[in-house]
């Protein structure tokens, strides 16, 4: 009885280290996926890529366990890519909680895919319970990545920090900017004093709503699909105040139209597609867009099928002409989703595909320094600073 007991335990042992081992590289192969499609870029499209200032609001790499510093076979982005791509600046979002069963159309928020992942990865036991510990364990994760880094990532928190990395680019430097962002602020746990605790963590953007309704606002793909909640105009104020960026991501028509109207500083919907080129409720329609832009802010655009109908950089190049289009092209950029379980057709290495459709679609070498990176730096460089 006692061998069979012993044995049992051991077995027990070797599946415990074989999930803690392998399950979360698994999970993520799985879900970050690139499927290639043909790429043929120019040397004049290389050569405009190389001397541009890119910046993508959205990639969602900290959720996953593997070294942003190494390059990886799974997943979309870590710095070698970054570097390889010639990014200026990467937004990296904290994701804290996503139902089981997501879907576009409608989710409870009262399942959670997340906690299982966290205690896969091995996180620090606070954050199996706690979202407002998941997004600062994130910022940790980040921290840490910089400072062994050899100073090629760096982190960006004030408008002073931007400058000094543009400047080292523009001489040469081999460096890429790292900013915070959050996806859903169910985060607050209810709280709005946990968005300085936020904030001082280093979070400069925040979507309001993931894929569920939550104690802020409502989103997109939630059951009721309401607007912002009392505590939500109080966070929409105190972001303001802060400077931290409103992303109307994934939020529901009914809130995206309420922050518009009660903006004082631009506001972006970070990482998706317009309806217009791909007919997904996920997708902000030619009203939204118009109302984003009045406030000054961006639209990026991103490069999966939900988002732009395809996986082609075409795909990506047609959704930005309809909005510089509708709006001119101060209003648009790039928004990935990069690492964000989104299956795309190149990653972030290959970047340069975007100019070479921007190219082939006729936009000018000064409109397309805009979309790869000038409109979102721009925003970023203004939103970040505090008002009071």
């Amino acid at each position: 009885m006692r061998t069979w007991l012993w044995r049992l335990l051991a077995l027990l042992l070797i599946v415990a280290i074989a999930f803690f081992l392998f399950a979360p590289a698994i999970v993520e192969k799985s879900m970050n996926k690139v499927d290639p499609v043909p790429l043929k870029i120019t040397p004049r499209a290389r050569a405009l890529h190389a001397a541009l200032q890119i910046a993508d609001m959205h990639a969602d790499t900290l959720l996953w366990k593997r070294s942003l510093l190494d390059r990886s076979t799974r997943g979309q982005v870590d710095l070698p890519r970054l570097l390889a791509g010639n990014y200026a600046l990467q937004v990296f979002s904290s994701v804290t909680k996503t139902p089981k069963g997501q879907n576009y159309e409608a989710n409870s928020a009262d399942t959670d895919n997340i906690t299982t992942l966290a205690i896969a990865d091995l996180q620090p036991p606070r954050t199996w319970g706690s979202l407002l510990e998941r997004s600062l364990w994130h910022a940790t994760k980040l921290e840490r990545a910089a400072a062994a880094s050899n100073g090629q990532l760096r982190l960006i928190g004030t408008p002073a920090d931007l400058d000094r990395l543009l400047a080292d680019r523009a001489h040469g430097r081999k460096v890429v900017g790292a900013m915070l962002s959050i996806e859903g602020l169910q985060d607050l746990e209810g709280k709005l004093a946990n968005l300085d605790r936020l904030h001082d963590a280093g979070f400069r953007m925040a979507g309001l709503a993931h894929f569920f309704d939550n104690d802020v606002a409502g989103s997109m793909h939630g059951e009721a699909k309401g607007g912002l909640t009392p505590l939500g105009v109080q966070v929409v104020r105190r972001m303001e105040t802060l400077g931290m960026i409103v992303d109307v991501a994934h939020s529901s028509h009914a809130t995206i139209a309420q922050v518009i109207a009660m903006a004082r500083r631009p506001i972006v919907a970070s990482h998706g597609g317009v309806q217009a080129t791909c007919k997904v409720n996920r997708n902000l329609t030619d009203d939204e867009i118009r109302g984003i832009a009045r406030t000054g802010g961006v639209i990026g655009i991103g490069y999966w099928d939900a988002a732009i109908c395809t996986t082609k950089p075409e795909g990506a190049a047609a959704a930005i002409a309809h909005v510089r289009d509708l709006v001119g092209i101060d209003h648009v950029g790039l928004g990935s989703d990069f690492d964000g379980a989104v299956t795309t057709g190149f990653d972030s290495s290959q970047l340069a595909a975007v100019t070479q459709a921007l190219i082939d679609r006729g936009f000018s070498d000064a409109d397309i320094a805009k979309v790869m990176g000038g409109n979102v730096l721009r925003v970023l460089r203004d939103g970040i600073a505090p008002r009071g």
